[in-house]
């Protein structure tokens, strides 16, 4: 299961670096997309929410993630792999 996760992650990241800028032209404002967006992805696909903490040393952090991508915050880092997913059920006004 936590390779599963992991290849998720990773696949959504490989993604991410290959979209092109458009993608970021406008994304959520929104502080709380990315526990929308999880809490969406956790209850219709069943692949995300073991705790941080459950993970090996060291930890990125979502800050530090959304930051290394160009996002301003973690709501906005949510809205965009909302947006790339390919999950309908996944979204933030």
């Amino acid at each position: 299961m936590r390779k599963v996760r992991l290849f998720i992650v990773g696949a959504l990241l490989a993604v991410a670096l290959t979209v092109p800028q458009a993608a970021f032209a406008a994304p959520s404002d929104s502080a709380d997309c990315w526990g929308k967006v999880t809490s969406q992805r956790a209850s219709t696909a069943h692949d995300v929410g073991e705790h941080a903490s459950a993970q090996g040393e060291p930890r990125m952090g979502l800050g530090n993630t959304a930051g290394f991508f160009g996002f301003g915050s973690v709501g906005e880092l949510g809205s965009f792999l909302a947006s790339i997913d390919g999950n309908d059920a996944t979204s933030c006004p």
